[in-house]
């Protein structure tokens, strides 16, 4: 799915930065643009994505994205941990965080959550060990443990949404999920395949990219509901990022050599944010 960016639309995004380097939005008194520093939460485990390094900074796409979309708004920004489990009470009731990436675009959770983007046009995909020949597809995992990261929904849509008989195996994030198929606990990992990619190239990693691609998953950028603008602002900054280049650059950095089909990076067609 891509979205195409036309003359006009890049004339006009040359315009309005040219002058400070900053994309225009529309000023509001409260909402994202109302704030100095934007708090994102990105996913701790995941490796290419977001991981929590030693020193307690993250690095990953999802920084990558945050920081050009803060730096383009004119903002600061603070990057903080966000896990699957706990990405709902983070944005709405705690209130702690004003985006949390890496949140795949669904039609139950878009009834709660507004979504910018998606920033990724992704692809549901199955990663196994590198000697596994018998599994080939997403039919393949009937009767198979796989992993299923609380909060994250992926196993869910394999067992309920696909009906493939699989065997869901509960963790708290993606290192259990490695440390399993490592060990022969589980079969397969299935999740978006950019995730996927990351944990593939982790260093030594014996694992192997399907390339199965059996549901698009389009990843956005969850936000509170009632902010139009800012999230209007924020698909503005996504499109200059993948216009300069910069996209194209980072998820090369992060996913180069995966076996994750780059070969046309293009703005995925938004959602809307109404």
């Amino acid at each position: 799915m891509r979205r195409m960016i036309t003359p006009g639309l890049a004339a006009w995004l040359a315009a309005t930065t040219a002058a400070t380097g900053c994309l225009p939005y529309v000023r509001a008194e409260s909402g994202l643009l109302a704030k100095r520093t934007l708090v994102a939460g990105v996913r701790p485990d995941l490796p290419g994505i977001g991981m929590r390094k030693g020193d307690g900074t993250f690095e990953g796409l999802d920084v990558d994205v945050a920081t050009y979309v803060a730096k383009a708004l004119g903002k600061h920004v603070r990057i903080v941990a966000a896990p699957a489990a706990d990405r709902e009470r983070l944005l709405l009731r705690d209130r702690s965080v004003d985006m949390i990436l890496t949140y795949w675009v669904r039609a139950d959770w878009k009834t709660r959550i507004t979504f910018a983007g998606p920033y990724v046009p992704t692809y549901q995909d199955i990663l196994v060990r590198s000697d596994e020949r018998r599994i080939r597809n997403v039919h393949d995992l009937a009767g198979r443990p796989i992993c299923a990261v609380r909060g994250a929904g992926a196993a869910d849509l394999v067992v309920k949404g696909l009906r493939v008989p699989a065997v869901p195996v509960q963790t708290d994030g993606y290192a259990q999920c490695t440390a399993m198929l490592r060990d022969g606990r589980i079969d397969a990992i299935t999740t978006n395949d950019t995730i996927l990619a990351g944990l593939r190239n982790q260093p030594g990693a014996p694992f192997r990219l399907l390339g199965a691609r059996f549901g698009e998953q389009p990843t956005g950028i969850g936000m509170r509901p009632g902010d139009p603008d800012g999230c209007e602002a924020v698909n503005k900054a996504i499109t200059r990022m993948y216009q300069d280049g910069t996209m194209a650059r980072s998820m090369g950095r992060w996913f180069g050599g995966s076996g994750l089909d780059m070969s046309v990076v293009a703005v995925p067609q938004f959602e809307g944010c109404a």
